[in-house]
């Protein structure tokens, strides 16, 4: 994951004549197992079949998600896209790879796999803990932009069980999120391998090693007498193939995100892999939640394979279950494709309430673990954290939160108290959280006057004017509405201007106020100005965040 400047436009429908043309010319549209398969069930790999797709209830109540984007990118713990910026030369992963490791022409990413061994990894304390901290959902890595598959991957020789840990990291996963009665998740980045890893074919332009290439286009031959002797190192860089227009430029991927713009094209054969990868995944683990970092689908609009996938994924829910309780989730969709599938946001969030449910995907750090913002104290507060939460519930939708892990597998000591600190501001407030809806508007406050646009496929966190104690968030339950006030009064006092006496949003005169975790407040006045609550008790470091119950 990273930032992606994508071109204006690629949330509209591609043309029905274009994609046909585009699909039929690489003949991917057909599954592998013939088209009779899917007019027998109640899922077609189309937009328009997949249209008849329902939100699963689970998910629509859950509202709060953790994520465990963890793999052999952290075992170096320098940050995102390792595995691309190791081989990108004078930039800070290269030269912190070159001290550490050696050249990468010597020394690849392949080897750094190979130096990956997950040895304070517990599945079971990991996803406990985050059940305390009231994620109502898991979801777990199951291979990057990297292209290594972490769990015990038929169609993908160098998987976690080959190599690095030598376990089934999924399998270790899915056991502790079934023990802790937490739906699971995985998130598949792979698709992308093809252009991402372009890097890898380079060679430095400086300095000793001056043209000697990387070992981006090494084959199985190479590894005589290595540890990877008998294994293709081409199954995991898949770099046989041409560079992609402008592959010099180390941002010209983030404009070929969506496969245009003079990105190199993969074979058949690649992508097939890619699906028979995923639906691998999908048979053996059963997830309930799919997450994609794709424009949309992967390898979307080229091919199908993420329509066949998505197709497979609710057949098989239904199947089982008798109706879809699967999520998968894309981004960038236009308004017919989040009729078929969740939209995700990637750190940013909507600036209203959106008629279909979605998700804000981000992170308290970097995606893969960086040392370096756990040595500076760093990491987003358990007050941004809950702030954002509230804001993305507020408007329909869902938070999946990450916490990157070390190298080892553990979490550090940060982000512990961020997890705990999470914990115990849910404990009290969560009923304001789960199973609720969206009121009549989301909030008030100075700022939703100074929101930030999103960019892409989201990235406009952070941007706006921070919340403070004139900032309210409102939900609904039943009879009851939940408004959250996003700090500690200077006065003590908070005034909510939506519920004015004579507001057209509130038309019912004001019976009962309680501050959740302190009981029944009863010094309140509904007037034309608002409804004013004399907040009581002292501040305390959970009062970022104060939920009133009205009724």
């Amino acid at each position: 994951m990273k930032r992606r400047n994508l071109i204006k436009g690629l949330a509209t429908i591609i043309p029905a004549m274009a994609l046909s043309k585009s699909i039929a010319a690489t003949n991917y549209f057909l599954d592998p197992a013939g088209s009779k398969e899917f007019a027998k069930i109640p899922f077609s790999p189309t937009w328009e079949s997949l249209e008849k797709y329902v939100v699963p209830q689970w998910y629509k109540d859950a509202k709060f998600g953790i994520w465990a984007h963890w793999g052999p990118q952290c075992e170096p713990e320098r940050g995102d896209w390792y595995a691309r910026g190791m081989y990108e030369e004078g930039s800070d992963q290269y030269k912190y790879h070159v001290e550490k490791y050696g050249h990468p022409s010597e020394f690849g990413f392949k080897d750094v796999i190979n130096k990956w061994k997950a040895e304070k990894w517990d599945p079971d304390y990991l996803v406990g803990l985050y059940k305390k901290a009231g994620a109502q959902y898991f979801v777990a890595l199951a291979n990057h932009h990297d292209n290594m598959d972490l769990y015990d991957s038929k169609y993908q020789e160098w998987n976690s069980v080959n190599m690095g840990p030598k376990k089934d990291l999924m399998a270790g996963w899915a056991k502790a999120a079934k023990k802790y009665k937490l739906p699971l998740g995985v998130s598949v980045h792979a698709s992308h391998a093809w252009s991402w890893m372009e890097t890898a074919q380079r060679a430095d332009k400086h300095g000793p090693k001056a043209g000697i290439p990387y070992d981006g286009k090494v084959k199985a031959e190479d590894g005589k007498g290595k540890w990877w002797d008998g294994k293709d190192p081409q199954d995991l860089y898949a770099q046989n193939h041409p560079l992609s227009k402008d592959s010099e430029n180390n941002s010209a991927i983030h404009a070929q995100w969506s496969w245009e713009n003079g990105v190199a094209e993969p074979t058949k054969e690649y992508i097939e892999k890619f699906y028979n990868r995923t639906i691998d995944l999908i048979d053996k683990y059963n997830p309930e939640l799919v997450y994609f970092d794709d424009t949309v689908l992967p390898l979307w609009p080229i091919s199908d394979a993420g329509l066949r996938i998505a197709a497979h994924l609710y057949n098989k829910s239904v199947k089982k279950n008798g109706k879809v309780t699967a999520v998968v989730n894309g981004k960038i969709l236009n308004e017919q494709q989040r009729k078929c599938m969740i939209w995700d946001i990637e750190r940013g969030q909507s600036n209203k309430i959106e008629p279909y449910t979605w998700q804000t995907d981000t992170c308290i750090g970097a995606w893969h673990y960086d040392r370096r913002i756990f040595d500076n104290h760093h990491y987003k507060s358990a007050k941004t954290v809950i702030h954002t939460l509230l804001d993305v519930v507020s408007k329909n939708g869902n938070l999946l939160l990450n916490i990157p892990l070390r190298g080892d597998g553990s979490i550090d000591s940060d982000e512990l108290a961020v997890v705990e600190e999470i914990g115990e501001w849910m404990k009290i407030n969560s009923e304001a959280i789960y199973a609720t809806k969206p009121w009549k508007v989301f909030g008030e406050g100075p700022a939703i006057e100074n929101v930030a646009p999103l960019s892409g496929p989201g990235f406009n966190e952070g941007k706006g004017k921070p919340f403070d104690s004139k900032d309210v968030r409102f939900t609904a339950k039943g009879n009851d509405l939940y408004a959250t006030v996003l700090g500690w009064p200077e006065d003590g006092k908070v005034n909510i201007k939506s519920l004015a006496k004579g507001s057209s949003l509130n038309t019912k005169a004001i019976k009962k106020v309680t501050l959740l975790g302190t009981g029944t407040t009863s010094d309140f006045q509904q007037t034309a100005d608002g409804l004013t609550i004399k907040v009581p008790g002292v501040e305390s470091k959970l009062s970022y965040a104060l939920v009133f119950k009205i009724s």
